[in-house]
């Protein structure tokens, strides 16, 4: 370890010569030195080092699409969720197929290639409501459908009787293109007894998962940090990550974000933006086998976002068309395409619309 100035860092010798230049992985310990004692502009820059490696096009890529929270009404309870309403409660919803057509044709008028489709654990829905909602849309609009996060699937094939691979084939064959990934929160169980302990395991969200990319779904991962989690929490849940993209690959990206805790049933002072900033580039650091990480504006907001751009991130995320689940904690960034490109090029780069595969759309 080198002091300078009184501040611990890592060897900056030994750090670039095995793992920015080499590309060396990083082993649980270095992470670990890393994330609690580097210097947040090295730290950034060995970050953005790497990303510019990985993407030397000089692009920051976003996606126009829009989350639809199909239903609001959940069991689960989770000490972090200000969306969700009981089963009864007077302001709990499920959308009818008019306004979920609404919704889709007012995205693609926007230039949208995909929808968000996410909704709490609700006790009366079947397996063949979520199959006949994804056959309503699909038989409709040519539009991408992101859909149905793990502790979703894992209720649903507890509420059918049914296996996790059943579940995900059915719903694949009814549509789904693709599943986001909601409801990782931290991916250690002592933590998720805590913070959400009506929802799956840290090792079901990983199967979930697991058996998607088998059976030829993409999925994102995420993570929500800056609740009850010690920081060695937030490593373990990058390394149970990165186990398994090198078991798949089946990841597109990684998103982190923090916890908003206005409304909650949690309180705590919200992580600063240098926290954010210095997990976004630890998970540039670990997660060598994704491609691509992805920008919070919509907790941190567009100046935290765009620096950002020089901490690991390559990709600006989604121009939330509409986003429920944050603004219900109080949160209401909001940023139109034009002021999207903006951003990202008053920092120096190139704006270019995505898939969900990561794949260029050229826009008229």
């Amino acid at each position: 370890m080198i002091v300078q100035g009184g501040v611990m860092k890592p060897g900056r010798e030994d750090f670039f010569d095995g793992v920015l230049q080499e590309g060396r992985r990083l082993s649980w310990d270095e992470a670990r030195r890393i994330y609690r004692d580097a210097d947040l502009h090295w730290l950034g820059y060995a970050a953005h080092t790497i990303r510019q490696r990985k993407h030397p096009e000089n692009v920051v890529t976003y996606v126009v699409d829009r989350n639809i929270n199909y239903s609001n009404i959940c069991v689960c309870g989770c000490r972090f969720c200000a969306f969700f309403r009981p089963p009864g409660h007077p302001e709990g919803y499920v959308l009818g197929k008019d306004v979920l057509a609404q919704k889709i044709e007012e995205t693609l008028a926007l230039g949208g290639t995909q929808i968000l489709l996410q909704g709490g654990h609700h006790p009366d829905l079947p397996l063949g409501f979520y199959e006949d909602m994804l056959r309503f849309v699909k038989e409709r609009y040519p539009v991408h459908i992101h859909a149905f996060s793990p502790p979703e699937i894992v209720f649903f094939a507890r509420r059918e009787g049914l296996d996790v691979a059943t579940v995900i084939a059915r719903l694949k064959e009814a549509g789904l293109d693709s599943i986001p990934g909601g409801g990782a929160e931290i991916l250690v169980d002592a933590v998720r007894r805590k913070v959400s302990p009506n929802k799956c395991s840290a090792g079901e969200w990983l199967g979930v998962m697991e058996e998607a990319h088998r059976q030829g779904l993409r999925t994102t991962a995420t993570m929500m940090f800056g609740h009850e989690e010690s920081s060695d929490d937030r490593l373990a849940h990058l390394f149970a990550l990165r186990d398994l993209q090198d078991r798949t690959g089946g990841f597109t990206a990684f998103i982190p974000w923090t916890f908003q805790p206005w409304h909650t049933a949690m309180e705590r002072r919200p992580e600063t933006a240098v926290g954010y900033l210095r997990l976004l580039a630890l998970s540039r650091l670990v997660l060598d086998n994704f491609d691509n990480i992805q920008a919070s504006w919509v907790t941190m907001g567009p100046k935290a976002a765009q620096t950002a751009l020089f901490f690991g991130a390559n990709d600006f995320g989604s121009t939330m068309i509409e986003e429920n689940v944050v603004a219900a904690a109080g949160v209401h960034f909001r940023l139109s395409l034009e002021e999207i490109h903006r951003i990202i090029k008053d920092a120096g780069f190139v704006p270019k619309q995505r898939t969900m595969a990561y794949e260029w759309i050229d826009r008229p």
